[in-house]
């Protein structure tokens, strides 16, 4: 999945136009310099892949000149590509230098303009039309060759140079033996420069300081796009949270994501301009150092597009308000906290600072307030927030100090996540960020920490800040400006947290906290049965020590009860809780990291116990043998999320049970697994935090990964997943599918896909190579950037996972015919959110909720199971029940294993009859053990359009001037 980023095409495109042409330029001269005459230039090959403008319009005009073929379409794609992304720039230099008499801007313009202009000749020199070279459409898919397949590296193809005629092996002279072993031996010819030996990374056209600054100008004003568009995205999602009851989790990890993407973009500046890279200089470099001067230079324009148009038509146009869309309130509000909280480090405010944020109200009514009253309440919250935050998450170092007498210096404390506090848990969702904002804090007195704070921050801050005044009915649109609507009704930022902990038990089969308590109990009445005290010690440790940190730490903390010589909550005056109370973002962020661990921990339970894998086996056999007529709920569902863990080849047997739980229960006896163990062990003893230890690569049976599970291993970059970990019907599936590598069989003629391992377990699932390559073309052709449709993904997914093959063959050719011109699927980072979504959406709370069933109870349904048919077994004195639990010693550690070892070789009548009764007594579905209702309809779909068109202008493309 190659990055969407502008800035990184740019450089991409740049890369790949420029070894085309310089590769066509050195066969011309390696095949035809002869013919050159005094006006011909280069007259050497260029061997560091390194050119001028002047240089690689010389090289076009020589290629020009003497072109054997026309060259691909592709190239002159690249090229305008290019050229228009520094018109683009070169622009935006114009808006800046209109309304400035800097000579040093006006420098810079006028470098930049010569730079167009002389890319601006190349077609014509080279003479294009002229060689034939069929000019893609404005709405063909760039990057595609003239024979109309994809391809992303563009190849020279002018004048292939003669390869030298090496010796043959063995034909040289033999029989002379080496006289001396001590001659001098020959000097090694100087290997000459070679163009094949430079990577494509390192082509680039060789600029004045002007040419390095507008392309800093293109990166960074790339950046500055990615974060209003993702901060536009994530505004309504958070809305969808307040008005529509979406889960705050599945907005949480979208904006975990959207702040990976940020920072992934970050690090496109960092590496071509190192020191570059800080929010201030960024900001001073948008705004010329003076945003107030500077505001009103910014225009917006939305573009509509239809088919039957050869252009867009500008429909509506505005000035952008730059402080608020450069997110330089939230800057300066940050960085004002920081300064204030340096003057003593006791973590109350500042008189002057005090004067400023003491007032704030949550109920304040932003419909009826100005513009400035608005963004001070904002501000004022801003402020209050982070004192509260630091606070939080330095008191356990400054409790050290000031109760135990220790000497920790704090600007020497190392805050971070990897840091030797992390191990004192005192916050969910917001580690990384909290220990930063505590760094900054912590510094001496005027510690100047701008140079620290790089765009991701501020934009994270800017999230958290938007979740709560969006709850309240205020929105910012770079279009609109300040957008109100009357608050929800009775909407509260914990309300998932609370239903995922239960702390009031008021869903008795659901919440976490009492599931723990149940299992932990049932859990020693096992140990009992066995004779054993500790049998399930490390298991309980482990699922109380969750508990505990959920108690003290998720939705609510020991900060709102007031912790020892730390400053109270800047909240108290509303409610000492207000940094959870008050914060969606932070509700979102922590249950989404409480969810993972949840799932985490209790499938490690899981996989120490016997009773999960011996109750979905016998539950299989007695529905197969009919003693279950109609199969449980939740055991069914358990069979389809995890049947590459319950199951050696992911197929419930339907014959030979026994077999089969036994081939899945002595896996752990292979020679391969005991290797797994071990390497598992150093997983664990090198891992840094919770998640890393809890994490699949420790377990043996239950392997498989909720979403969450992935992103977080993927740090949170979708595009580093690995095909292998995605579910083949899931979005990010699908989307990995149309961007599948095309290729022309050579035996056949026709295009097929890339063997990947994604492709192959959709194969199986008896989907061809053309239904295949169809689905690429469909969504090529239909997911445009400008908006994607709900229906026609809802469709598409449906196709996948409801219907028969065929079917969704004669679907596709309903909409786009057959697939006869492959394209790959080209999707920035806010649509890949957009598809993502869905399937966060249904691991939460849909269809494929891993993370949402509470699997502390499914366990002690299990174990229910078990006792139930013991107790009955008990009392009937059965021989089976007697031999595994009071004679037959081999089973005197594992007798609920024996029982079911013994029933499935002898399928007692009596046995199974008795455990299919208690199966039936314990009866209960899928979502009596969810921690919420899930929603089985796939509304996400319908919510995330909910305000798509609010504007009433549909497929709109905005473009930041």
């Amino acid at each position: 999945m190659a990055s969407q980023n502008p800035y990184v095409t740019y450089k991409r495109e740049t890369k790949q136009l420029l070894h085309w042409i310089i590769a066509s330029s050195n066969n011309i001269i390696a095949l035809a310099a002869a013919n050159f005459t005094d006006e011909d230039e280069p007259k050497t090959p260029n061997s560091t892949g390194q050119t001028t403008v002047s240089g690689l319009v010389s090289m076009a005009k020589l290629i020009a000149k003497y072109a054997a073929r026309k060259p691909p379409a592709s190239v002159y794609s690249l090229l305008r590509s290019v050229v228009q992304a520094r018109t683009k720039a070169w622009a935006a230099y114009q808006s800046m230098s209109a309304a400035s008499t800097d000579a040093e801007l006006a420098k810079h313009n006028a470098s930049h303009k010569h730079f167009i202009d002389s890319l601006n000749q190349i077609p014509l020199v080279n003479k294009f039309e002229v060689l034939g070279i069929d000019l893609p459409k404005e709405e063909a898919g760039d990057g595609e060759d003239s024979d109309g397949t994809a391809n992303d590296e563009v190849k020279p193809e002018l004048h292939r140079a003669p390869q030298r005629k090496q010796p043959r092996p063995g034909r040289g002279k033999k029989g002379k033996k080496r006289k001396n072993s001590k001659r001098k031996q020959a000097a090694v010819p100087v290997k000459e420069p070679d163009l094949a030996d430079v990577p494509l990374e390192s082509y680039k056209i060789i600029e004045d300081t002007e040419g390095i600054v507008t392309d800093y100008l293109l990166a960074i004003y790339a950046l500055a796009k990615e974060w209003i568009d993702l901060r536009m995205f994530l505004q309504d999602v958070w809305r969808q949270v307040a008005y529509s009851d979406l889960d705050g989790a599945v907005a949480g990890t979208l904006s975990t994501l959207a702040v990976a993407m940020v920072k992934q973009a970050e690090l496109a500046i960092f590496v071509d301009f190192p020191g570059h890279d800080s929010y201030e200089t960024i900001m001073n470099t948008i705004t010329r150092g003076d945003a107030d001067k500077i505001e009103g230079n910014f225009s917006l324009s939305v573009i509509e597009f239809s088919p039957e148009w050869q252009r867009g038509k500008t429909v509506r146009e505005t000035k952008m308000d730059v402080k608020e869309q450069i997110l330089i309130h939230t800057y300066r509000a940050l960085l004002d906290f920081v300064l204030d909280y340096q003057k003593n480090r006791s973590g109350a405010p500042t008189r002057a600072m005090m004067k400023e944020i003491r007032d704030w109200n949550p109920a304040f009514d932003l419909q009826r307030a100005t513009e400035s009253e608005r963004l001070a309440w904002r501000r004022s919250f801003t402020i209050n927030w982070l004192f509260d935050l630091v606070n939080l998450f330095s008191s356990i170092v400054t409790q050290k100090n000031t109760m135990k007498g220790q000497h920790w210096v704090y600007e020497n404390v190392d805050w971070s996540p990897g840091g030797p506090w992390d191990k004192y848990r005192r916050l969910f969702g917001l580690t990384e960020f909290a220990g930063f904002v505590t760094s900054l804090a912590m510094q001496k007195p005027t510690t100047d920490v701008r140079h620290r704070i790089c765009p991701h921050h501020v934009f994270q801050l800017q999230c958290i800040v938007d979740s709560l005044a969006v709850s309240r009915g205020w929105s910012c649109n770079f279009m609109r400006g300040h957008v109100l609507e009357s608050p929800p009704r009775g909407f509260r930022p914990r309300r998932d947290v609370d239903l995922f902990l239960d702390r009031k038990t008021k869903n008795f089969g659901k919440g976490y906290l009492h599931g723990v308590s149940v299992l932990n109990h049932l859990l020693k009445r096992d140990a009992q049965l066995h004779g054993q005290p500790s049998r399930h010690t490390s298991k309980t440790e482990l699922l109380e020590s969750m508990q505990d940190d959920f108690v003290n730490w998720l939705g609510e903390t020991k900060y709102m009860y007031g912790l020892t010589n730390i400053a109270p909550s800047r909240f108290i005056n509303s409610n000492a809780n207000g940094l959870w109370e008050h914060c969606p973002y932070l509700c979102g962020v922590g249950l989404m990291e409480g969810l993972e661990l949840a799932y985490n921990s209790s499938v490690a339970v899981w996989d120490m116990i016997h009773e999960p894998m011996l109750c979905i086996h016998l539950h299989n056999m007695l529905v197969h043998k009919g003693y279950i007529e109609n199969p449980v709920g939740l055991y069914m569902n358990l069979e389809q999320f995890f049947a590459a863990d319950f199951f050696t080849d992911g197929q419930p047997p339907t014959s030979d049970f026994f077999e089969a739980l036994q081939a899945r229960m002595s896996k752990v006896s292979g020679r391969k697994t005991k290797r797994e163990v071990m390497r598992a062990k150093e997983v664990i003893r090198q891992s840094h935090n919770i998640h890393e230890v809890l994490g699949s690569g420790a377990r043996h049976f239950f392997k498989t990964k909720s979403h969450l599970d992935l992103y977080r291993q993927a740090n949170w970059n979708p595009q580093r997943i690995p095909d292998v970990e995605i579910h083949p019907t899931s979005h990010l599936g699908l989307i990995r599918v149309c961007q599948t590598e095309q290729f022309i069989d050579p035996v056949t003629g026709k295009t097929r896909l890339i063997e990947t391992d994604l492709i192959r377990r959709l194969k199986k699932m008896e989907l061809g190579e053309e239904e295949l390559l169809s689905m690429a073309s469909l969504f090529a052709q239909t997911m445009t950037p400008k908006e994607i449709s709900p229906d026609m993904l809802r469709s598409l997914h449906d196709g996948l996972t409801q219907i028969t093959p065929s079917e969704w063959q004669s679907q596709i050719s309903e909409k786009v015919g057959s697939a006869d011109r492959p394209t790959k699927l080209s999707l920035s980072n806010k649509e890949l959110l957009q598809f993502v979504q869905s399937d966060i959406f249904s691991d939460i709370c849909g269809k494929q909720s891993l993370s949402s069933l509470s699997y502390n109870w499914a366990a002690a349904q299990m174990f229910s199971v078990f006792m139930q048919a013991e107790d009955e077994l008990r009392k009937r004195r059965n021989p089976i029940w007697v031999r595994a639990y009071e004679t037959d010693q081999q089973w005197a550690t594992m007798k609920r294993v024996g029982l079911t070892y013994m029933i499935m070789i002898e399928e007692d009548d009596e046995c199974l009859r008795v455990l299919a009764d208690a199966f039936e007594k314990t009866r209960s579905g899928l979502m009596d053990h969810t921690y919420w209702e899930l929603d089985l309809t796939d509304s996400a779909w319908d919510r995330s359009s909910s305000k798509a068109h609010k504007d009433g202008i549909p497929d709109i493309e905005c473009t930041v001037m």
